[in-house]
């Protein structure tokens, strides 16, 4: 049901260094500004959410999927990795070395080094940053993708629940996506998070969303809980992931608010609808009918 990732939104204080950062060491360019209107923060169930201002960037290449940073002042003391829901954003790029080596003075911290993600010639190999606002990005170089840009378009969103089952059962059977066998990993960014041995495996599974997005779904132990969100705001760190659909009336969902048509990008006239995953997280989706997003 789904057809792609358009437009991932991350909880920011300001948006200045945020704008700064990207541009300058990502090569991300803004593609629009403004404030959070009455309709959209409606729209999203989120009233406090109006007027805030927000800031929409994508990749030189101008590749329409986009990175949306809002300013929400619940986002102090978030943690990435340490809560349910969204908790990180995935970008192919072509030479995570060489993109190491141009963040090592920035406001992008390295967090995990470039490595090889399995023992193969042609296995992906990728990094792990925190960004200005503490959100965490991936850096991926992946032989699967042809891009064309050193910092490309998201390709995978990593959510994280209490239930592995509960994922599989919800992205099966409610969005209809394919959902893979869970494998026991070791995610070292998450046992550093949570002060876990280095050797712990995590349950993960990979949804298919289409041939160009993904979705690593990660079981967490019980000692890690719910993401708090205040009333009326957004979710803090990566607060909600967007994806297009040609039709909301063929989802089976609880929204937060009916549907609505939006102007802004990425939205251009269209309806749009915000639910609630099994882990907390906020879906929105964007029905584009016959259209494609990519």
């Amino acid at each position: 049901m789904l057809k792609s990732i358009i437009i991932v939104t991350i909880s920011v204080l300001h948006l200045g260094p945020v704008e700064d950062a990207y541009r300058t060491h990502l090569d991300y360019r803004a593609v629009e500004r403004g404030a959070v209107s009455a309709e959209t923060a409606g729209t999203w169930d989120a009233r406090h959410m109006t007027g805030r201002g927000y800031l929409i960037m994508q990749p030189t290449n101008r590749e329409r999927v986009y990175l949306r940073f809002v300013e929400n002042p619940t986002t102090e003391g978030h943690a990435a990795m340490t809560t349910h829901g969204w908790n990180a954003t995935e970008l192919l790029v072509t030479d995570p070395d060489a993109l190491a080596e141009r963040l090592a003075d920035s406001p992008f911290r390295i967090v995990g080094p470039p490595k090889d993600l399995w023992a193969a010639p042609d296995a992906p190999r990728a990094m792990q940053v925190l960004g200005p606002a503490g959100e965490l990005l991936y850096l991926t170089r992946n032989h699967r993708f042809t891009i064309n840009t050193p910092v490309d378009r998201i390709f995978i969103m990593v959510l994280a629940g209490p239930s592995m089952a509960a994922l599989d059962a919800w992205y099966t059977n409610r969005l209809g996506l394919d959902v893979g066998d869970p494998l026991p990993y070791p995610i070292t960014m998450v046992s550093r998070a949570l002060g876990q041995p280095m050797n712990t495996t995590y349950p993960l599974a990979i949804a298919t969303v289409s041939p160009r997005f993904l979705i690593e779904l990660d079981e967490y132990p019980p000692l890690v809980g719910a993401r708090p969100v205040t009333d009326g705001f957004l979710p803090p760190g990566t607060a909600m992931v967007t994806f297009t659909v040609d039709d909301l009336a063929a989802l089976d969902l609880d929204w937060r608010a009916p549907p609505r048509t939006l102007a802004d990008l990425p939205y251009a006239g269209q309806r749009t609808a915000v639910t609630v995953g099994p882990a907390g997280e906020w879906i929105e989706f964007i029905e584009t009918g016959t259209q494609t997003s990519e």
